[in-house]
């Protein structure tokens, strides 16, 4: 077991409780960051912990005045947070570890505010044209998130191109972003919400949306997913190129977590029409595989081969 040093009583019991959180609610995530150190996956479970909180407030019961005033008060509570007003004391354990972690790592918290301005959007019932204006969207509910990530894991000295790396794990977040859309139609349709960009669902005759666990009579559905799919595949392609600057756990991290949504769009290419009959995901053995590929460093050390053929080229 990894020492936690320098970490009082009352924070440690707050990293606990958003650790708990993690484990109970986002696997997939929780699955990743186990390999990481542990003042490093401290702090991922309290930024974790954090954005669930605003992600519950906007799928939540509560009428759309009261989840206004709920998220501007988070976002109030980030300001105590960002301004150091907040005890190590307090009594929201979220906050306590979510403090700690903005002093230990330069974690750019204006990017939550970015999370809470998404999901207002959410609350608003705000849809989408053009994938420019999901991307926005998009940006600010998983952007920052791995805007936030990076601040945690650092980089490597001597890698290339770092002064590129917050743009690299900003579309990292896009292209997971993305395929949890795909993933989640059926259930957003169900809670009344389309996330696709309208011109998208036009084309591809699914304007109807996707009430049913059967595609929108003569629809091209295969269609619209595989157009998506070559979308978000393009998006990991570049986020990618996030993995030869981080360190070896840091990256088996990210190399983790993206790979299993990788694996996700990839069943979800293989037969567009699961996405209606139920959620996709993957056993736990393919999880594990992913995650021993991120430990080896495989994944990070062909993505850096194939950047350095394109610098000589």
């Amino acid at each position: 077991m990894e020492a936690t040093a320098h970490v009082s009583a009352p924070v440690l019991a707050a990293y606990r409780y958003c650790e708990a959180i993690t484990g109970q609610q986002a696997r997939n995530f929780a699955y990743g960051i186990r390999l990481l150190p542990t003042d490093k996956r401290h702090a991922m479970s309290a930024l974790y912990a954090f954005s669930r909180r605003v992600d519950d407030i906007g799928d939540g019961n509560l009428e759309t005045a009261a989840k206004q005033q709920r998220l501007e008060d988070t976002r109030a509570l980030l300001a105590r947070i960002k301004d150091g007003r907040l005890d190590e004391d307090d009594t929201d354990p979220v906050a306590v570890a979510l403090a700690d972690a903005a002093r230990r790592f330069p974690v750019p918290l204006d990017a939550l505010d970015e999370l809470i301005d998404g999901v207002l959007a959410d609350v608003r019932g705000e849809t989408y044209e053009t994938w420019d204006e999901l991307k926005v969207y998009c940006r600010c509910v998983a952007g920052g998130i791995g805007r936030l990530s990076l601040g945690v894991f650092g980089t490597v000295p001597g890698a290339q191109d770092t002064e590129r790396a917050a743009e690299y794990a900003d579309t990292l977040g896009l292209a997971l972003q993305l395929t949890n859309i795909l993933r989640d139609v059926r259930e957003d349709a169900g809670n009344g919400r389309t996330y696709l960009p309208a011109e998208d669902l036009a084309k591809f005759g699914c304007s109807a949306g996707f009430a049913h666990p059967v595609p929108p009579p003569g629809s091209d559905f295969a269609g619209l997913v595989h157009h998506e799919v070559q979308r978000a595949r393009a998006l990991f392609a570049e986020g990618f190129r996030l993995l030869p600057m981080l360190d070896r756990r840091s990256g088996a991290c990210v190399a983790a977590m993206a790979g299993i949504y990788h694996r996700l769009l990839t069943r979800i290419a293989a037969d567009p029409e699961a996405v209606l009959r139920g959620r996709v995901s993957l056993p736990g053995w393919e999880k594990a595989f992913v995650a021993v590929r991120g430990l080896s460093g495989l994944d990070a050390r062909a993505i850096g081969r194939r950047q350095a053929v394109r610098r000589r080229g």
